[in-house]
């Protein structure tokens, strides 16, 4: 896909490090949303980084320090950095505690998790959110980490951000390309409170419309199976956006009919589909319909805009998106366009 569908309303020059913009403040659409919106940074804060999930060593996490210390904050790296409990970044009990200590800590005001993989699922009853519904912070990541967005956005209204991790950040930021360089200083922008505008090109089953609703979403085999949980993903009259990897075509199927016989796909505001990554079909076993008719077969009967070839998911063009605050989605015949009030 051209690379110009899928730029940040706040691009710098490449290889340019951006001097901070003025904040945005909270708008009445906001502050009616039902989602409490946490307070955007600004320079001189600390950033914590932890790893909830899967391991990442001090050197994996380096350039996103650097990165993120050259936007003017302070970085305070967890203690689950560098450890390692077989594929998980140290024991549950480790996991658990240095998340709690990120949570709990006035001084950080965002925790941006080191990577996905798999482990959140395993310490997210165990964490005590009492101190940080009085003073939420945002969390970033995405993957593994839609736990924690459908968990906020179930139990506490929370507003949080879906976007790449530490693990996703270029060695060498002046060799890196334009895509990466737009993703991820979309992170910095969406943290400062920058307003986020994004565009995807014309897809033929696109179904259009022009809506306004709070977004939440993440990884669809996540959603899925929450379903029915203390985390399960409230999507009544909610902008959802799924995206996946990995999986086959089959499993993507099963999925979405979960989603479709729960509920979660019939008030829905609009749908964003953005990337998936599906393993190819055993020989013999070949499913017989692709992405797009597996999802199109589910939505069939309902009215709301439908978007595919989103800038979200488990590629490079993976944008930071706001869970929680109201964005106008409208499809039309020149393409999609995904803005936060």
């Amino acid at each position: 896909m051209n690379r110009k569908h899928f730029l940040s309303s706040f691009i710098a020059a490449a290889g340019v490090l951006p001097a901070f913009k003025a904040l945005a403040t909270s708008t009445k659409e906001d502050e009616d949303s039902l989602f409490k919106i946490p307070p955007y940074l600004k320079q001189g804060d600390t950033i914590g980084i932890s790893s909830p999930a899967g391991f990442i060593t001090p050197e994996q996490i380096q350039p996103s320090v650097l990165q993120m210390q050259s936007w003017g904050f302070n970085i305070k790296i967890g203690e689950t950095i560098g450890k390692r409990d077989f594929t998980y970044g140290g024991t549950d009990e480790e996991r658990l505690a240095d998340f709690q200590k990120m949570l709990d800590d006035p001084n950080i005001k965002a925790i941006m998790c080191a990577r996905g993989g798999y482990g959140f699922i395993r310490i997210i009853d165990n964490l005590d959110f009492s101190l940080f519904k009085r003073n939420p912070k945002w969390i970033i990541g995405f993957s593994d980490i839609t736990v924690l967005h459908c968990h906020l956005a179930k139990n506490y209204g929370i507003a949080s951000i879906h976007s790449k991790m530490c693990n996703s950040f270029p060695d060498d930021w002046t060799k890196a390309e334009p895509i990466q360089i737009e993703t991820i200083l979309s992170i910095r922008d969406a943290i400062i409170g920058g307003r986020m505008n994004y565009t995807a090109p014309v897809n033929p089953n696109n179904k259009y419309g022009k809506v306004d609703g709070i977004l939440v979403g993440g990884n669809l085999s996540i959603i899925e199976t929450l379903a029915g949980s203390d985390s399960d993903l409230d999507t009544n009259n909610k902008i959802l956006f799924i995206e996946d990897t990995g999986e086959y075509l089959y499993s993507i199927d099963r999925m979405l009919w979960n989603l479709k016989r729960s509920g979660k796909l019939k008030n829905l505001k609009g749908l964003i589909v953005g990337g998936f990554k599906v393993k190819p079909d055993d020989a013999g076993e070949e499913f017989g319909k692709n992405i797009y008719e597996i999802i199109m077969e589910k939505v069939a009967a309902y009215d709301y805009p439908i978007a595919f070839d989103f800038p979200v998911g488990h590629q490079r063009n993976n944008f930071a998106l706001k869970c929680g605050l109201r964005h106008v989605l409208e499809v039309n015949e020149r393409g999609t366009q995904l803005r936060s009030h």
